[in-house]
């Protein structure tokens, strides 16, 4: 055996064949390993399909979908309602101020009062109520973006203040 091509590589036949047996041991292990991670992955799944087929499960899925669709389109109409609300909300009115003052002094109280009422902009009225023996006379004075054109008596401004938030 003196030809052969074992003698040939100048490397005893017995190491090849204990690095031959090492890895045989060692693939051996690692299919041990993914048998019993497979066993694993197997029953994890049996519970999960367990009492149910997969045509059933493909209904749950397909229900899930339906139910994120409608989800959406929900969310979208909310959105949209949320936007109008805002925008019915800036051209309310939102501020207001009132003083409650005596205007004829020694007619017995403060029965008179002026009261302002402005939107988000500030823009809105000051309602001036002067009460007298001989009745109660209503004044209204336009404002816009806090400013009047009309000049105010002092509780008209001191309402205005109020409602503008310079004043409590």
């Amino acid at each position: 055996m003196e030809g052969s091509i074992l003698n040939q590589l100048g490397i005893d036949p017995l190491y090849i064949i204990l690095g031959q047996s090492i890895l045989t041991i060692i693939l051996m292990l690692i299919v041990l390993v993914c048998i019993f991670k497979m066993k694993k992955l197997y029953r994890s799944y049996d519970y999960f399909m367990r009492g149910r087929d997969a045509e059933t499960l493909e209904d749950i899925i397909i229900g899930h979908i339906q139910d994120i669709q409608e989800l959406k389109s929900q969310d979208r109409a909310n959105k949209d309602q949320i936007r109008t609300n805002n925008k019915n909300m800036r051209a309310s009115f939102q501020k207001f101020g009132m003083i409650k003052y005596n205007a004829f002094k020694g007619m017995g109280g403060n029965l008179s009062f002026a009261f302002a009422l402005l939107d988000y902009t500030n823009t809105g009225f000051i309602l001036n109520s002067v009460h007298s023996r001989e009745g109660c006379y209503l004044y209204l004075k336009t404002v816009d973006r806090g400013q009047t054109e009309i000049s105010l008596g002092n509780e008209e401004k001191e309402a205005l203040e109020q409602a503008l938030g310079y004043k409590e």
